[in-house]
């Protein structure tokens, strides 16, 4: 594994990538979506059009939910980031905002991404279900803000894996993490919240 920074960098999928991505498909299918919103790159939208194939429905487009800008980081490797940009990359190992040159926050990510899923969900009929196929930084930072993590406690729900994903449902304080980092449909938890 090369642990590269794609960033905004507008790749298509691998074969590997397109098998992940109609098996999560056929998954999510099983959810029965009212809507489907990804970000406009490449490897977004195909991934998602895996899904809008098996539902029949419209795919929507956001830039509001493209992977971090990583400005100067944007193509390298972490061994290479760490070579060339050793302090910024020791604090963003830290937890620290790094702005990556002239490369994004995460706080701006955040308040991109909340934008475009919060309009979607309005958009929705009451209790419908919203598909997001975005990337994992961005999701990361979507899911912080909207379950109101503290941003320096975001990095806490990791990475998010390659055709995986998380699913959020009210709760009588706002937005609730029911998923994370899923490769199978979610089973109902009973709580308090319920």
């Amino acid at each position: 594994m090369e642990r590269r920074f794609q960033g905004q960098t507008d790749i298509p999928l691998t074969d590997t990538g397109v098998a992940q991505a109609r098996r999560a498909a056929r998954l999510l299918a099983a959810l029965r979506p009212d809507a489907i919103l990804a970000s406009d790159l490449t490897r977004a939208v195909d991934t998602a059009n895996e899904l809008v194939a098996l539902t029949g429905l419209e795919l929507a487009t956001d830039k509001g939910l493209r992977e971090t800008y990583a400005g100067q980081w944007q193509g390298l490797t972490n061994a290479e980031i760490e070579a060339r940009f050793p302090a910024q990359f020791a604090a963003w190992r830290r937890g620290e905002p790094v702005r990556r040159g002239d490369g994004e926050l995460e706080t701006e990510v955040a308040d991109r991404a909340v934008a475009a899923v919060t309009q979607a969900v309005e958009a929705l009929p009451d209790a419908g279900t919203l598909v997001v196929v975005s990337h994992g930084g961005a999701i990361r930072c979507l899911i912080g803000r909207m379950i109101g993590l503290p941003e320096d406690n975001w990095g806490s729900l990791g990475a998010l894996s390659n055709c995986c994903w998380s699913v959020l449902g009210p709760g009588a304080r706002g937005w609730r993490l029911l998923e994370h980092n899923a490769g199978t449909l979610p089973e109902p938890v009973l709580g308090d919240e319920v």
